[in-house]
């Protein structure tokens, strides 16, 4: 599926159990899936063959306004600055995976950075359809529908 400019990019930021589902799921739904890892050692293993690219860092990604980024782990310490870059690019979608019940860790990041609030608010989070999601393939589910959802004009249920 594709919208009329072509496939939508979906930015899948940290190698994870939720990227890796993304990636899976992701091509099947028509999104072009680049896994952006910028801490080569999680890389290891075998190559996995689903998703378009792996690339280190997000400019290598080529966000643009057709492009969804997820942080797919919000532990990591780049969160802050790789949320600065895309929020200064033109990606259409930003989010980053989390508890709703709790202040996510980016929004300090973001602030020590010296990013605006209005910048930080852009930020979604929580992500996916609220369906209860626990595991990394439930949690891609809910992302991809909510963004199904957003792609084709429709509200979804992103209400937690």
């Amino acid at each position: 599926m594709t919208d009329e400019v072509g496939p939508r990019r979906l930015v899948a930021v940290f190698a994870s159990p939720v990227a890796e589902m993304l990636a899976r799921f992701g091509i099947e739904l028509g999104f072009q899936v680049v896994l952006v890892e910028p801490d080569p050692t999680r890389l290891g293993g075998t190559p996995r063959p689903h998703g378009d690219r792996v690339v280190a860092d997000l400019a290598a990604a080529e966000p643009d306004e057709h492009t969804d980024v997820l942080l797919t782990d919000h532990h990591r310490p780049e969160i802050g600055p790789l949320l600065r870059e895309a929020l200064a690019g033109e990606s259409r979608w930003i989010g980053i995976v989390g508890n709703p019940r709790h202040e996510g860790p980016h929004v300090a990041a973001l602030r020590e950075l010296g990013v605006p609030e209005e910048k930080i608010a852009r930020v979604r989070r929580p992500v996916g359809l609220n369906i209860g999601s626990r595991t990394g393939a439930e949690i891609a589910v809910a992302v991809l529908a909510g963004l199904i959802a957003d792609r084709n004009g429709r509200p979804g249920g992103f209400e937690f």
